[in-house]
């Protein structure tokens, strides 16, 4: 049985370590803050200005001036700060963020990361994508194996314009975890009920497989 959004949200989170500055993109990642671990201590960072989110806020909780990067209402904690975007880019481009966890439309065998548009489609711009991927010390990406019309996301060469080049650490998929280093990449870890050989079936890229699957 494939994983759900949340079961993948689920399973980033367990990347976080504590101490962690973290940023969550928009999509499924912006789930993960609902899922970290107990006794982690992490501190999630907005690039629209914000540090330390809290979770997603209950129905009696909604303060439409709190939002992160999707325009999606978040809490705030006791220790939160709020800052201009231009203080925000500073942070990632620093080098000062751990973790960023980003959802993608492509990814390639060798970590290649697509995610900010399509050709022929309105788009909003990249935002903060490229600056995170260049930034940040660790990328995660979290998405669908396939696409919708069921064609391979994880890709040998990624054919929508790239976000950044050989960037991607670790895919999380509905089928598994993928690492990928200079190396290769490697399948490490199956949803429950898939197979090694569905995976292989959907996916284009090469990938090994690692001696202690999960």
């Amino acid at each position: 049985m494939a994983w759900t959004r949340e079961n993948m949200a689920r399973r980033a989170a367990k990347e976080l370590q504590d101490g962690y500055y973290v940023n969550l993109g928009i999509g499924i990642p912006t789930l993960v803050a609902n899922f970290i671990p107990d006794g982690v201590s992490v501190t999630l960072q907005s690039e629209n200005g914000m540090l330390a989110m809290g979770p997603f806020p209950a129905e009696d909780e909604v303060d439409a001036d709190l939002i992160n990067a999707g325009k999606q209402t978040i809490t705030e904690l006791d220790k939160s700060s709020y800052f201009s975007s231009a203080d925000s880019f500073a942070m990632i481009r620093g080098g000062h963020i751990d973790l960023s966890i980003l959802g993608a439309m492509q990814v390639s065998e060798t970590g290649d990361l697509a995610n900010w548009m399509i050709p022929g489609k309105m788009v909003k711009g990249m935002g903060g994508a490229m600056d995170l991927v260049a930034g940040v010390k660790k990328v995660v990406v979290i998405m669908d194996h396939n696409a919708r019309d069921g064609s391979a996301k994880f890709l040998k060469n990624c054919t929508l314009p790239l976000t950044g080049v050989h960037v991607v650490d670790l895919i999380i998929s509905d089928v598994g975890v993928f690492k990928i280093t200079k190396e290769g990449a490697t399948l490490i870890e199956l949803a429950p009920d898939v197979t090694v050989e569905e995976v292989r079936e959907r996916t284009e890229a090469s990938f090994s497989v690692a001696d202690n699957l999960l």
